[in-house]
C-alpha cells in the first residue's frame, strides 16, 4: 500500500503548486465583434475524438452563443492547475485527477460530464498467460505517468482483485512509445486508453482487455471550469455547454463523417488516412457509450450523476488513494438539472 501515497502526494502537489502560483482575477475580455473570449485547455493532443469541441467552434454554434473559443493542450494535471488558478477558463481533462484534487481542496467545479463512462483499460497481448486482472501479480506493467488517471485506474482494478502495486513493476515509458513497448515485450501489459487497443488490432495484434469501467464507476473527460470563473460567469458556462451539446447531438444524429473530416482538416492533420478506423471507434464506443447513457437520455448530453461520482469518491478513499471523503456535490454542477428532454 505504500506505493498508493504516490498518488496523495502527487495531489498534494499539485494543491501546494496552486498555493504558490498567482492566482489569477476572473475577468472576461471581448472581441471587436463583441464576443466573450474564452480558452478552453484539452487533454493531450489535437485528435478527431475531440470532434463535439471542434465542430462546435467550426459549425459557429459557439459564436451563435456569444463565444469566441480557443484551444488549448496540455496534461490533465496541468489543466486541473491552470483551471483553478484561473489562466484559462475551462479545461478538458480526465475526470479522476478532477476528482482527487478536489479532494486535496482544488477550487474546480465539473460543469459537463462528456464522456459517461472511463476510457481506461489495462491492455495485454492474448498470447500471453494474462487471463483475468489476477494474472497481473509478478508482470511488467507500463504507465505513463505516476500522476496519469490510468495510473490510479490500475491501483483500484488491483485492489479489487487483492493485489496491490507491490506485487506488480511499473515501468515509466512516454506517450508516444507505450503502445508499441507491448508490441515489442518490454512489458506484459499497458494500462492505457482503451481507444488504443483498437490501435493495436490495426498492427494485426490480437488484445485482452481489464476496462476500468467493470471495476469502478469512473468518468472519462469532462468539463472543468473554477469556483471563483462559474459563480462570475454561470451564463457564460451555459453557453458553452449549449454549444458543446449541439455539437453532440449533430454527431450523434448521423453526422460522425463530418465530424471526423473537419477535426482532421482543421486540427489533426496527423490522422489522415485513419478516418475508417477513426470511424469505427466512435461508433463502437463513443456514440452508444461514452456520449450517451441512460443519464443522457433522461437529462441531455453532459449529466453528472452524483450518486456514480460519491461511489468513486468512496472507493477511492476505501483504498487509501485519497485521505479524505467528500460529497461530489462540492465538485459536480448540472448546470440545466430539471431540463429533461
Amino acid at each position: 500500500m505504500k506505493k498508493n501515497l504516490l498518488i496523495i502526494f502527487w495531489g498534494l502537489c499539485l494543491l501546494f503548486s496552486l498555493s504558490s502560483c498567482k492566482n489569477k482575477e476572473v475577468s472576461i475580455e471581448h472581441t471587436s465583434t463583441g464576443l466573450a473570449k474564452v480558452s478552453i485547455q484539452i487533454d493531450g493532443a489535437a485528435t478527431p475524438y475531440y470532434a463535439p469541441l471542434y465542430l462546435a467552434k467550426e459549425k459557429g454554434w459557439f459564436e451563435e452563443e456569444g463565444l469566441d473559443v480557443e484551444f488549448y493542450y496540455a496534461s490533465a494535471s496541468e489543466i486541473v492547475k491552470n483551471v483553478a488558478a484561473n489562466n484559462v477558463e475551462f479545461g478538458f481533462p480526465n475526470s479522476d485527477p478532477v476528482v482527487i484534487g478536489r479532494s486535496n481542496g482544488v477550487p474546480v467545479k465539473i460543469i459537463h460530464t462528456t464522456y459517461q463512462e472511463g476510457l481506461g483499460s489495462i491492455i495485454y497481448k492474448k498470447n500471453s498467460t494474462i487471463r483475468k486482472p489476477e494474472d497481473l501479480q509478478g508482470k511488467t506493467i507500463g504507465i505513463t505517468s505516476y500522476g496519469s488517471p490510468n495510473f490510479i485506474q490500475l491501483q483500484v482494478i488491483l485492489e479489487q482483485v487483492g493485489l496491490s502495486l507491490d506485487d506488480v513493476s511499473i515501468k515509466i515509458i512516454g506517450t508516444g512509445a507505450i503502445v508499441n513497448s507491448l508490441v515489442s515485450d518490454q512489458v506484459d501489459a499497458i494500462s492505457f486508453s482503451m481507444l488504443r487497443a483498437y490501435d493495436l488490432q490495426e498492427q494485426g495484434l490480437t488484445v485482452g482487455e481489464f476496462r476500468s469501467e467493470n471495476y469502478m464507476p469512473t468518468q472519462g473527460n469532462v468539463v472543468i471550469t473554477s469556483d471563483k470563473f462559474l459563480k462570475k460567469n454561470l451564463d457564460l458556462c451555459q453557453k458553452f455547454v449549449k454549444a458543446l451539446n449541439r455539437s453532440l447531438a449533430f454527431l450523434v444524429d448521423g453526422h460522425l463523417s463530418t465530424g471526423i473530416e473537419t477535426a482532421i482538416a482543421d486540427y489533426a492533420p496527423s490522422a489522415k488516412g485513419s478516418e475508417k478506423k477513426i470511424k469505427k471507434v466512435m461508433e463502437n464506443e463513443f456514440v452508444p457509450k461514452l456520449w450517451q447513457s441512460k443519464n443522457t437520455f433522461s437529462y441531455g448530453f453532459g449529466y453528472s450523476d452524483i450518486s456514480r461520482y460519491n461511489n468513486y469518491i468512496d472507493l477511492l478513499c476505501e483504498y487509501n488513494l485519497i485521505s479524505d471523503k467528500y460529497d461530489a456535490k462540492q465538485l459536480v454542477v448540472n448546470l440545466d438539472e430539471g431540463e429533461k428532454k
